[in-house]
């Protein structure tokens, strides 16, 4: 256990959020994601949603500043007509901890699934809740 980090955040967690560089992206997978077959790095986190946990990696994880969009979301399948009422979460939880935070990216389900497979790491959540598969690219940490 450390002060100022939360418990959801594992110590395989912990060391891959250290490890990664500027432009480096992480997602954050829910419960139905492929994350096993896609991970070049799989971190689990069974027993956690995704808003909890993206609000405690938030505390420790600068956003990427200079893209448009350094928060991507995967995108609704055409013809679904369900409406993921989690991404309104997600944009509460952005806001807060990136006040500059505007839009999510959204990427085309095989095309998010192409993302998984590029990024540093993938963590496996139990979020039952559809389409709550997110991407973050890390930015850097601006000293003062």
């Amino acid at each position: 256990m450390l002060k100022g980090i939360s418990p959801l955040i594992s110590p395989d967690l912990i060391k891959i959020l250290m490890e990664m560089g500027h432009g480096d992206e992480l997602i954050i997978a829910d419960g139905n994601f492929p994350a096993g077959s896609v991970a070049r790095r799989l971190v689990r986190a069974d027993g956690l949603n995704a808003p909890p946990l993206l609000e405690a990696i938030l505390q420790i994880f600068p956003l990427d500043t200079y893209v448009e969009k350094p928060v991507g979301l995967m995108a609704v399948v055409p013809g679904d007509p369900y409406k993921p009422l989690i991404w309104e979460e997600y944009r509460a939880i952005l806001k807060k901890n990136n006040p500059a935070f505007t839009d999510f990216e959204a990427i085309e389900r095989f095309a998010f699934y192409e993302r998984a497979r590029q990024a540093y790491a993938v963590v496996a959540t139990s979020e039952m809740a559809q389409y709550a598969n997110l991407v973050l690219k890390k930015g850097v940490v601006k000293m003062s």
